[in-house]
């Protein structure tokens, strides 16, 4: 079973997921509640859900806060919604992400966003993707390929291996 508790957020117009409650597996997050869409994935939603192995969101999702899925071991691939547009600090630390595709939408790569994902192997950004953080991989000592756009910045400590880089 799967238990959430909500939050309006500062617009009134839809809502934020403060919590969550089960083992289960396969995780769906829901569309709406109290008829608003769901926005925002809060801080350390799923932090150290082992058991994690897919999670199926809404295409209202536009934000997935710090440490949302830190240490989900068990989450190696995962499909995020094209209405992402922001992933805030340490989003994916210490998950087994192995590739990510990112939206187009996204614009930044926070500071640690994929901190010591030691499986993470490709990064394929979306267009809109401007700026990648410093520390944005840190520790993600299997990685081997980040699709980027040829304008794209990226810190000079985003501890990305420069052969990774791949500029489209």
């Amino acid at each position: 079973m799967q238990t959430y508790t909500f939050k309006p957020n500062d617009d009134g117009l839809s809502m934020a997921v403060m919590s969550y409650e089960g083992d289960e597996a396969h995780v769906v997050i829901p569309e709406q509640y109290c008829a608003k869409p769901i926005s925002v994935l809060y801080d350390k939603l799923f932090a150290g859900h082992k058991e994690i192995v897919d999670i199926r969101f809404p295409d209202t999702v536009t934000d997935l806060g710090e440490f949302v899925f830190d240490g989900c071991t068990a989450l190696k691939h995962i499909e995020l919604p094209a209405s992402l547009k922001y992933l805030w600090g340490q989003t994916f630390a210490r998950c087994e992400v192995e590739e990510i595709f990112l939206p187009e939408n996204i614009f930044s790569i926070p500071p640690h966003a994929f901190k010591d994902c030691r499986n993470l192997r490709k990064v394929v950004c979306g267009s809109g993707l401007k700026k990648i953080y410093a520390g944005a991989f840190s520790g993600c000592t299997n990685l081997t390929e980040l699709i980027v756009g040829k304008e794209v910045e990226i810190s000079d400590d985003a501890m990305i291996p420069p052969e990774a880089v791949k500029r489209v």
